[in-house]
């Protein structure tokens, strides 16, 4: 059982480097500028519930336009049947395929599949931090403390995230896969598995997810309570 696993942490690492960058400033861009787009929507009168939802909204969306040439690229990279060596052939090999268009093919599933997951790991995160007992700014141990309240509500919303989106994660991969569109790639999944494919992949997905969403959100936290302390000083 884990086997499969194994074999995906197995080398080749094809496109690692290109996957970890692009992943890394995306998701940094997208916690680091919804932090900050709350207190800049608070600042101005705006609702808690806009202020929460609006910045991760507004941010990850961008983001996943930006980066879907990059996504689509790896992902053909990465499949085993690929002839393609590296990300220059892998975007020249889209391009010569199905044109300019192609590289944005599965934005549509991207931004459904990116954008509630970011969306609902902010609001988890955000929610989670509102029911944990405040750090006692006086106390001595008010820096672990505020690490510790950091790490609870980075793991749930990571989970939350990676739980909830899966069903997009799937679909978004069909289409890579098959190149339909989101419809057809819909239809396609629910003849071959029924509506089982809305957990498919559904354990490899919180691993693969949640533990690089939650770690993001942790690490962008604790670099804003470092900021605000130097502020404070």
């Amino acid at each position: 059982a884990l086997v499969p696993y194994f074999y995906a942490f197995s080398p080749p690492y094809k496109g690692m480097m290109a996957t970890v960058m692009g992943m890394s400033w995306a998701r940094a861009a997208i916690f680091y500028g919804s932090d900050r787009g709350k207190e800049v929507l608070e600042s101005m009168g705006v609702s808690n519930t806009m202020s929460t939802v609006l910045p991760p909204l507004v941010v990850s969306t961008a983001v996943q336009c930006i980066n879907m040439p990059l996504v689509r690229a790896t992902i053909t990279l990465q499949n085993p049947e690929s002839p393609v060596r590296n990300i220059r052939e892998s975007l020249r090999k889209i391009h010569a395929s199905h044109g300019l268009s192609g590289l944005w093919h599965g934005t549509s599933a991207g931004i459904l599949k990116t954008v509630p997951k970011y969306v609902t790991a902010v609001v988890v995160k955000d929610y989670v931090g509102k029911a944990l007992p405040p750090v006692d700014p006086t106390s001595p141990t008010k820096d672990r403390d505020s690490l510790i309240n950091s790490a609870i509500k980075s793991s749930a919303a990571g989970v939350a995230g990676a739980v909830l989106t899966n069903p997009l994660d799937v679909i978004r991969n069909e289409m890579f896969k098959t190149n339909l569109g989101l419809t057809d790639a819909v239809k396609a999944l629910h003849k071959e598995l029924g509506w089982d494919f809305l957990v498919r992949g559904m354990s490899k997905n919180i691993v693969a997810v949640s533990i690089p969403v939650a770690s993001t959100i942790f690490f962008t936290d604790a670099f804003i309570q470092y900021t605000n302390s130097r502020e404070d000083c």
